[in-house]
Parts: structure tokens; C-alpha cells; sequence
């Protein structure tokens, strides 16, 4: 999984062990819908009885000091936020997630809508992901 590995690259250039906990914890992370630590913890806690809730909570912490995570999204990760640039993730119908930086985003995003004749030659100002439903006509 490309972006578990993002994470952990990014953890360990600040100097954050790579522990099988954390990794449990990651897991949850990506894979689950958790709402808060305390849902994190019962879930990694399943997997390994070892794990407590102030692991959890600091764990939380550094991914939301790095900016991969936010609370405002119901500590889902969120790749986009970045270090120094902003990185999109798409996860691709074989869970294959390809994480496209800043730079190039603009240019996939113009393509994408270049091919299909939805622009000629106007720049992408904004993106914005409505999840599950769309609330629209989409036929062209």
C-alpha cells in the first residue's frame, strides 16, 4: 500500500520508530471508519492486547503534527496535506493509490477534463469531492 508507506517514510525522517503497534495502529487508521482515539484503540486493541490508549492517543498526535491526519476528518488520512506540498491520493478500483503531487495535480485534473470536452483552454481553479452521491445530471 502506497500510502501506508508514505507514512512511515515521513514518521521515520522524524525519527519515530516503526513498531508493530504503530503499524496496527496505521492499519485502523486506513482501513476502518473511527470517529474518535477511543474507537481507534478498541480496534487496535483487537489485534493486539498490548496496544493502550495513551500509545493510541500519541500515536494520533504524530500524524496529526505531520499532517497526514486531521480531526476535522474524522481522523481519516489525508495524504493531501503533506509536508512541504500538498500530495493528492486516488485509490484506483484494485486498492492500487497513487499519490500525485501538487505540481502535477493541476495537469492530470486538466487532461482528465480536456479529453473528455468538458475545457478548451481554461485553467482547474478548484476540485471539490462530493463522497457517495452526486446531486446532478451527468449525462453531457
Amino acid at each position: 500500500m502506497q500510502q501506508k508507506e508514505y507514512i512511515l517514510q515521513k514518521m521515520k525522517e522524524r525519527g519515530c520508530r516503526i513498531t508493530a503497534q504503530r503499524r496496527i495502529i496505521l492499519d485502523v487508521i486506513l482501513e476502518e471508519e473511527c470517529s474518535c482515539c477511543k474507537e481507534i484503540y478498541y480496534k487496535a486493541s483487537e489485534k493486539d492486547e498490548r496496544i493502550g490508549f495513551a500509545t493510541v492517543y500519541r500515536m494520533v498526535n504524530t500524524l496529526e503534527e505531520m499532517g497526514v491526519i486531521s480531526r476535522k476528518n474524522m481522523y481519516k488520512i489525508a495524504c493531501e496535506q503533506g509536508y512541504e506540498k500538498s500530495v493528492y491520493t486516488v485509490e484506483l478500483s484494485d486498492r492500487t493509490v497513487c499519490c500525485i503531487p501538487e505540481e502535477q495535480w493541476n495537469d492530470v485534473i486538466r487532461a482528465g477534463m480536456k479529453a473528455c470536452g468538458y475545457i478548451e483552454d481554461q485553467e482547474v481553479k478548484r476540485v471539490v469531492v462530493h463522497a457517495e452521491k452526486y446531486c446532478g445530471d451527468l449525462s453531457l
